[in-house]
């Protein structure tokens, strides 16, 4: 009898080493060509042995999936010849009775066509193009159909995109890559008791050095991605999470290493404020989203440092903490009495014209009059204000940009620089990203606006194969 087995796919080492993870979410990839979508059909097969077993890989649209099913004809039915593939359902069902889905997830309403479903395993594919509503979502739909299954989620992306922010911060920022982070989870029982549950995240970082099966097949793809323009470049090739397509503000740096000398660098240490400074006070309004206010303060030469901010944020990516005009007023007044920088000192508040609407009764503005904060009406010229903040962004000869921005201001480093552009309003941002923040400084921005820095542009012969990066990673990818 013959026993020899065929091998239908075996994982690289780093695809096996993101398959060995027992982490409830885990992230792979950060550069183009890590093999990211093989890991999402190979994983989904890990319990089709059990007759309940629910899998679903998700893409942001459906055309986006016609290769991944592609390719997983090539893998399940090579691994079950019994399998069969149903195309009104996108739905594969193994001898067991398992089943794996393919969905997707064009628009956030789409969201409601997996309510009431149940799935053991989750995959999103580019997790990227997904807000952090639709992955919330899906989260509440990784449960058991049944008993014996693994309940987990996975997804690959690069950096770009709609989701970049939140997936950066869920996954990226919070440890280094290859380090569990752990939740801690307070659910509070029907009779009183309060029980913490621990849930984990980690990110397995992956580049197209890592594919060694690509870099046979097509040895000249790293020098198509090192020819790519900058942004494109240092995420794809590199996966660079702090330049990607799409980003609106490419000008942002944040360089510890510069945060006392403040060369090359947006983000600095805090100082005290000088008293002949003026002071600006931003506010956008959100109730159920975000609401922002932010402290600017001016010195004699026009430039602009945030020096503190006030970010109504739950903890969940764009979900806003509910709080009145009134509580949001007493708040600020507050701070304005305490703070250092800001007490004692004349601050003129600049907000979104929206707040003194009447047409629905007693506006914004003049609730929180009565709590002693006071605003005018800022200039909401969307791309004039746009304008203005690549012109602060601009560094000079020497390194010096017009914006700085306190190394507190955590929320402004963590949603700015994340903004992407819209699809259809191409010059403007995308409203439906996190936008609060940069909505109430672009509103100061306009009360001084500044000319774009004057350069002389200096051509130069630019190879992508002697930049060092490149070199840099070439070699890394060598000893592996």
């Amino acid at each position: 009898m013959n026993n020899i087995r065929t091998v239908v796919w075996r994982p690289q080492p780093r695809q096996k080493l993101f398959m060995s993870r027992g982490e409830d979410e885990a992230l792979y990839g950060g550069a183009a060509g890590g093999g990211k979508s093989d890991c999402a059909i190979a994983e989904a097969l890990r319990q089709v042995h059990i007759p309940h077993y629910r899998g679903l890989i998700l893409r942001k649209t459906y055309p986006q999936l016609s290769e991944i099913i592609d390719r997983s004809r090539e893998i399940y039915k090579s691994a079950y010849p019994k399998a069969k593939y149903n195309e009104q359902k996108h739905c594969w069902t193994f001898p067991s009775g398992a089943k794996i889905y393919f969905g997707s997830l064009h628009h956030t309403k789409d969201r409601l066509n997996y309510q009431g479903k149940q799935y053991d395993f989750i995959d999103f594919d580019e997790l990227t193009q997904f807000t952090w509503d639709e992955y919330n979502y899906l989260l509440s739909r990784n449960r058991p159909g049944g008993p014996g299954t693994r309940c987990y989620m996975r997804a690959q992306a690069n950096p770009g995109g709609i989701g970049h922010g939140w997936v950066k911060e869920r996954f990226i920022n919070p440890a280094k890559p290859m380090t569990t982070i752990w939740e801690n989870t307070k659910i509070t029982y029907p009779d009183g008791r309060t029980v913490t549950k621990k849930r984990s995240r980690v990110f397995v970082p992956s580049r197209v050095f890592d594919n060694k099966i690509l870099m046979e097949n097509d040895p000249d793809y790293v020098a198509r991605l090192a020819a790519m323009p900058e942004a494109e470049r240092k995420a794809l090739l590199y996966g660079d999470w702090d330049s990607f397509s799409g980003q609106v503000f490419t000008e942002w740096r944040d360089n510890p290493d510069e945060y006392d000398m403040r060369r090359n660098t947006h983000v600095i240490n805090p100082f005290r404020v000088p008293d002949s400074w003026k002071i600006y006070r931003g506010f956008d309004f959100g109730y159920a989203k975000p609401f922002s206010v932010g402290w600017y303060a001016i010195d004699h030469d026009g430039r602009m440092y945030r020096i503190r901010e006030l970010y109504g944020c739950t903890g969940t990516p764009n979900e806003g903490v509910r709080w009145e005009p009134s509580e949001i007023a007493r708040k600020i007044y507050e701070i304005e009495k305490t703070d250092p920088n800001l007490k004692g000192k004349k601050i003129r508040g600049i907000a979104d014209p929206s707040i003194f609407d009447k047409s629905r009764g007693e506006s914004i503005a003049e609730m929180m009059e009565r709590e002693r904060v006071y605003f005018e009406k800022g200039d909401n010229t969307r791309l004039a204000g746009k304008m203005q903040m690549h012109n602060r962004f601009a560094f000079d000869e020497n390194g010096i940009p017009m914006l700085y921005v306190f190394n507190t201001c955590r929320h402004f480093i963590r949603t700015v620089p994340a903004l992407v552009y819209d699809t259809v309003h191409v010059e403007d941002v995308d409203s439906t990203t996190e936008d609060h923040i940069y909505d109430e400084c672009r509103y100061v921005c306009m009360e001084h606006p500044i000319n774009p820095i004057k350069r002389k542009p200096e051509p130069k012969e630019y190879n992508p194969l002697e930049y060092e990066p490149y070199i840099s990673t070439l070699k890394w990818a060598d000893k592996y």
